[in-house]
């Protein structure tokens, strides 16, 4: 892949947010142009990630264990688990909207509370919520599962034209299915049907057990060296 030239600002060293004993530093692009559907289209195929209006990738003086991942969708080979997970899905009911179901707030707090109640998120906010996962300059979808009726899982979704983007999901945190593999699995199945390549899922830390069950979906490659592998 061909190196971009970008002008990036450098975030101060922080802790880091997935390993411990870790610092990051992160590089974010500063040019306004490249701050629209087309500019980030081009980004993420170079390994960048969008967090709010912002577009960013790790910049670590002394660690690279963030790796960027995409899932290829049209040769996707589900594994035995993920057969059975196919199974299940058919018991629920996705649908994509632009806008979020009445009842997602009450959902949202309850997975802040029961799964990150030491994070930054906690307390569940709202404003701190539509920041966090929109920029106003890209093109948003809001992925709902529901069970008879009753919505289980939000996983918000940038869309390209060639590819999906999995940028946060929460969902009921005392169901019993694994909900977020589901919403990749039907991110999966719609860019399939959709004629799209790729899903975006995010960086791959393998040392990260929140972050390292990326590569269970195959095929999929990892940025490396600035080249798709």
């Amino acid at each position: 892949m061909d190196q971009l030239s970008l002008q990036i600002g450098l975030t101060p060293e922080s802790n880091c947010s997935y390993l411990p004993n870790q610092t990051e530093r992160l590089g974010v692009v500063i040019e306004p142009q490249w701050l629209s559907p087309e500019g980030y289209d081009v980004l993420i195929a170079s390994g960048y990630r969008r967090s709010s209006r912002a577009i960013y990738k790790p910049m670590c003086a002394a660690c690279s264990a963030c790796t960027p991942l995409r899932i290829d969708c049209q040769r996707f080979t589900p594994s035995r688990s993920q057969k059975r997970q196919q199974a299940q899905m058919r018991k629920l009911r996705f649908e994509f909207k632009t806008e979020l179901d009445e009842n997602w707030f009450v959902l949202y707090e309850k997975y802040i509370r029961l799964r990150h109640s030491t994070g930054s998120m906690f307390p569940a906010n709202k404003e701190q919520f539509f920041e966090f996962v929109t920029a106003p300059w890209m093109a948003t979808a809001f992925l709902h599962v529901y069970e008879d009726e009753k919505l289980i899982a939000i996983a918000v979704t940038d869309v390209f034209p060639d590819a999906l983007s999995a940028v946060y999901s929460f969902f009921e945190p005392e169901h019993s299915l694994s909900l977020g593999t589901l919403c990749v699995l039907f991110q999966i199945a719609f860019c399939r049907q959709s004629k799209r390549q790729w899903l975006y899922p995010g960086f791959q830390i393998d040392a990260c057990k929140a972050m390292n069950y990326k590569t269970r979906f195959v095929p999929h490659q990892k940025l490396i060296d600035g080249i798709w592998q």
